[in-house]
C-alpha cells in the first residue's frame, strides 16, 4: 500500500498536539473514551481561563500602587477575561494534585467559576469527585496540563487551546467510533462548507451544532478574510461582530462542549440552545441568512410519527423511518428570503425513492431551491463509512448586480448571476489523500478547487469564468435533471474524465494491445500447465 500523502491541513499533522494527546491518552487507563473526554477537556478549559486570569492578575498586582485592585472582578470582565475565584485558580489545584481530595477540589473550582460567570452556568463538568475516577491519574493529568500555557495572551493569539481542543475532539471521535463521531464533523468538511457559503455577516444557524465546529470555522473564515474583501481595515474581532450565531444540540454533554468551544474562542454572541430540534425547536421564529449543518445520517427514531401535520413539511411529509428530509425541510423553513444553506447528508438522499423521499426531492428541485450538489470522497468521517454528499440550497437565485461584499445582510443572495432552473453538480470523490489507513482528508487545494468552482458558477467576479469540466463539474439545466427523474447524483451529470490523447494511431494501438494480450494468454497457459504438473506429482492430478 502506498504511503499516505502528507496533508498540511490535516488534524493528524498539527505538531505537538499529537504528543500531548499521547500523554493524555496514556493516563486514561481503562476509562471509557466518552467519559474521559469530559474529564480531559474540562481541565483544559479550566487551565485556559486560569492562565488568562493569572496573567491579568500579575499585571494588576504590578499596578497596585497606582490604585489597581487585582481582586476586583470588574477589572477582568472589562477585558473580557473570566473572573476566577481563589479556589479555582490553577496554582491552587496544582499544589493539591497529589491529594486524595483533588476530585472534590476540581468540582468546587468548576462550581465557583460558574457561580461568578453567568455565561458559563451549567456548562462545566462537575463530577471529578466520583469514586470511579482514579484520583492518582487525575493528579497526573493536572500535572501534565500544568506544563502547557494555553490561556495567556501569546497563546490566545496563536489559538493554542483552540487547536488542542479541536485535535482532542477529533481523537476522541476516533476512539469512540460511531458513538462519538456522530457529534464531530471533520475540519476539512466544515471548512469546505464555510468557504463555499462565505458567511461574512448576518444570522448563522446550525440546527444540530454538535461541538460548534461550524461556528468556530465561520469566525475563523471572517478573520482570515478580514482585509481585502470589502472589509477594508476591519480586524477579525470587528468582523466577527457582524454575525449572530444560533444553534441547537439535543445531547446535553455535547451541548456543554459546544459552549466551552465557543468560550475558548471568545465567541460570546452565540445563542446555543439545548433540546430536540424537531420536537422542541428553540429558535422557532428564526430566519437565517446562512445555515450550515451535519445532521445525523438516516436516523429512524426521530419521532416523525408525532409530527405528521407539522408546518415545516411544505414539500411533503418525511417518512417516520428516516429523518433526512425532515432535516432538509427544517433547514428550508428557517432560511431567510435571501438565505443560503449548506449541509451534509448520506448519499442515499440524492436518489432514494422510498417512502415518498423521491417526491419530496422532486418538489424541492421544482421549487428551484437546489443550487449545488457535491459528491464527497469516502472515509472522511469517523462515525460512518456511509458515503456522504453536500447539499446547497438558496432561496433567491435570481441574481442582480454585485454590491460590495459585506454590504448588508439583505444582499446575501443578491450578488450572483441568475442561476434559476439550473443545478451545479461537482464530483469530488477522487479528491483527498489518505492521512492514515482508514481516514481521508481534503487538502486546502482540494477545498479551494471545489469552492472556486462554485463561486465562479454563481458569478463572483474574482473567481473567474465558469466552465464545465468532464468528470468533475457540470451545470445542468432543470430539463436534464427531470430526464434523470430528479436524481441528484453528480456522477450522472459530470460524465467521464477526459483522457489525454497519447498521439498513437488507433490501428497501431490495437495491433500492439492485441499482441500483448496474446503474449499474456500464452504465458497464462504455461502457468496453468506448470500448476497441473505440480498437482499430479502430489497425487492430485485428474
Amino acid at each position: 500500500m502506498p504511503r499516505p500523502k502528507k496533508n498540511d491541513n490535516s488534524a493528524a499533522t498539527v505538531g505537538y498536539e499529537a504528543q500531548l494527546w499521547q500523554m493524555a491518552d496514556a493516563l486514561r487507563g481503562s476509562m471509557d473514551a466518552a467519559e474521559y473526554k469530559h474529564v480531559c477537556l474540562g481541565l483544559l478549559f479550566l487551565k485556559y481561563i486560569s492562565d488568562a486570569f493569572e496573567e491579568k492578575h500579575a499585571a494588576l498586582l504590578a499596578e497596585k500602587d497606582e490604585g489597581a485592585d487585582p481582586e476586583d472582578p470588574d477589572e477582568y470582565r472589562a477585558m473580557s477575561i473570566f473572573w476566577v475565584p481563589p479556589e479555582a485558580r490553577w496554582p491552587h489545584l496544582k499544589a493539591q494534585a497529589r491529594q486524595a481530595t483533588v476530585g472534590q477540589l476540581v468540582d468546587d473550582a468548576m462550581a465557583g467559576i460558574e457561580r461568578d460567570n453567568p455565561a458559563l452556568k451549567g456548562v462545566l463538568p462537575k463530577d471529578y469527585a466520583r469514586p470511579a475516577l482514579d484520583k492518582q491519574r487525575l493528579g497526573q493529568l493536572i500535572d501534565m496540563i500544568s506544563n502547557i500555557r494555553v490561556g495567556d495572551e501569546a497563546s490566545r493569539a496563536k489559538d493554542v487551546l483552540g487547536r488542542v481542543y479541536e485535535y482532542f475532539l477529533s481523537q476522541f471521535a476516533s476512539a469512540e467510533g460511531k458513538k462519538g463521531g456522530e457529534f464531530y464533523t471533520p475540519r476539512c468538511v466544515v471548512k469546505l462548507l464555510v468557504e463555499m457559503l462565505e458567511p461574512y455577516r448576518g444570522r448563522v444557524y446550525d440546527p444540530c451544532c454538535g461541538s460548534s465546529g461550524m461556528f468556530v470555522q465561520s469566525v475563523e473564515f471572517i478573520r482570515a478574510h478580514a482585509k481585502g474583501n470589502g472589509h477594508g481595515g476591519n480586524t477579525g474581532a470587528k468582523a466577527k461582530a457582524d454575525i449572530s450565531i444560533y444553534g441547537q444540540e439535543s445531547n446535553y454533554t455535547t451541548w456543554r462542549l459546544a459552549r466551552m468551544n465557543l468560550a475558548i474562542r471568545g465567541i460570546d454572541s452565540g445563542q446555543i440552545a439545548q433540546g430536540d430540534t424537531f420536537h422542541n425547536d428553540r429558535h422557532p421564529d428564526l430566519k437565517a441568512d446562512f445555515i450550515l449543518a451535519n445532521p445525523p445520517f438516516n436516523i429512524s427514531d426521530w419521532g416523525g410519527e408525532r409530527l405528521r401535520d407539522d408546518k415545516r413539511w411544505q414539500y411533503g411529509v418525511p417518512p417516520a423511518g428516516n429523518a433526512n428530509f425532515a432535516w432538509v425541510q427544517h433547514i428550508v423553513h428557517h432560511l431567510a428570503p435571501a438565505g443560503v444553506a449548506g449541509f451534509v447528508l448520506a448519499n442515499g438522499s440524492m436518489s432514494s425513492n422510498q417512502s415518498g423521499e423521491g417526491e419530496i426531492r422532486r418538489s424541492l428541485i421544482e421549487a428551484d431551491l437546489v443550487d449545488c450538489m457535491v459528491a464527497l470522497p469516502g472515509q472522511l468521517f469517523y462515525s460512518t463509512q456511509i458515503p456522504a454528499c453536500l447539499w446547497f440550497l438558496a432561496r433567491d437565485r435570481r441574481g442582480s448586480p454585485l454590491p460590495p461584499r459585506g454590504g448588508g445582510v439583505g444582499g446575501v443572495g443578491a450578488r450572483f448571476r441568475d442561476r434559476r432552473r439550473q443545478v451545479l453538480f461537482i464530483d469530488a470523490r477522487k479528491l483527498g489523500p489518505l492521512v492514515d489507513r482508514t481516514h481521508r482528508e481534503l487538502t486546502d487545494e482540494d477545498i479551494a478547487r471545489i469552492a472556486d468552482t462554485y463561486h465562479a458558477w454563481r458569478g463572483e467576479k474574482e473567481a473567474g469564468e465558469y466552465a464545465d469540466v468532464p468528470g468533475f463539474c457540470k451545470s445542468a439545466p432543470l430539463d436534464e435533471v427531470r430526464k434523470h427523474r430528479h436524481v441528484l447524483t453528480p456522477g450522472r451529470y459530470v460524465g467521464a474524465l477526459r483522457q489525454e490523447d497519447d498521439g498513437e494511431p488507433f490501428e497501431e494501438k490495437m495491433q500492439r494491445l492485441t499482441a500483448t494480450l496474446r503474449e499474456q494468454q500464452a504465458e497464462a497457459a504455461k502457468l496453468d500447465a506448470a500448476i497441473a504438473a505440480n498437482l499430479r506429482e502430489l497425487g492430485y492430478g485428474v
